[in-house]
């Protein structure tokens, strides 16, 4: 009775002090996204007030407004959701084909295809850019949605994280399809696609918070202010509005209301999508 006592405390013990750890965690995560909304409410001259305070003498919801009209940044967000979600659905949709054809059809030199496929991981992008650059500028893709789009909808991890998903499909329900006469077309849109749609839904959100917050690319290829996204807006409003950073605060709490809204939709399918598709051992 003792052993199973003391065990129970030790149990108890551990989940609290887990508990603990997580909630600091989650707070020193949130800390910032808390002090960006509350200095976005603040005047002006108390941002950098010392001492710090949370909360400013008055909230200034106007700064949001000013914020809003001191730039198009409306055409900043427009840009940015017509980027991301047409990026998304190309990446989605590129990686769940080559997954599949990595994942369940045979041919020869097929792994080590793969292999070199997931090597393009290692280089970076910035070794990428300035080739990147000239194949747009030379296919006149420059200040287009084209060039903010297409470079980067063919991606290696979107590929390995379907392909893992796509591994621990039993075969036996592609076998049972083809048996009733099902092309290899239909068995990857009417049985495997359905399957993966935790997967797909974690990929979808990886991707489109990398197009949303993407700045070095954009910064490259855009050099008309109507087809900046919202990154590039943000470092523009910084330049015009000086040392107003109660407005520059506005501004980016404004900018992360897409990606918050995409992460809450789709948040279910992050844990699954994550943890299935690492099962793939075969």
């Amino acid at each position: 009775m003792t052993t199973t006592t003391a065990a129970r405390a030790r149990s108890r013990l551990v989940q609290v002090v887990s508990q603990v750890l997580l909630t600091l965690a989650a707070a020193l995560v949130l800390l910032p996204f808390v002090w960006m909304v509350a200095s976005a409410l603040k005047p002006a001259s108390e941002v950098f007030a010392s001492p710090p305070s949370l909360v400013g003498s008055s909230l200034r919801w106007e700064n949001f407004t000013n914020a809003w009209t001191y730039l198009p940044f409306g055409r900043f967000m427009v840009n940015g959701i017509v980027v991301s979600a047409i990026g998304t659905v190309m990446v989605v949709a590129s990686s769940a084909m080559a997954a599949y054809a990595f994942s369940r059809i045979r041919w020869r030199g097929r792994d080590g295809v793969f292999l070199l496929y997931l090597g393009t991981l290692m280089i970076p992008q910035e070794v990428l850019v300035v080739p990147m650059f000239i194949l747009m500028r030379n296919l006149g893709w420059t200040n287009s949605y084209l060039g903010l789009i297409v470079p980067w909808a063919f991606t290696a991890f979107g590929t390995f994280l379907l392909r893992q998903f796509f591994l621990t499909v039993p075969e036996e329900l592609e076998d049972a399809a083809r048996i009733d006469g099902a092309s290899r077309w239909r068995m990857f849109v009417r049985i495997v696609l359905p399957m993966a749609t935790p997967a797909m839904g974690t990929l979808a959100v990886f991707t489109f918070i990398g197009y949303w917050n993407s700045f070095l690319w954009p910064l490259l290829i855009v050099s008309d202010v109507r087809m900046a996204t919202v990154p590039l807006g943000l470092n523009m409003f910084l330049g015009q509005t000086g040392n107003q950073w109660n407005l520059l605060m506005a501004a980016a709490t404004i900018s992360i209301v897409p990606s918050a809204l995409i992460v809450l939709g789709l948040q279910r399918y992050l844990v699954s999508g994550i943890a299935l598709s690492g099962m793939g051992g075969r």
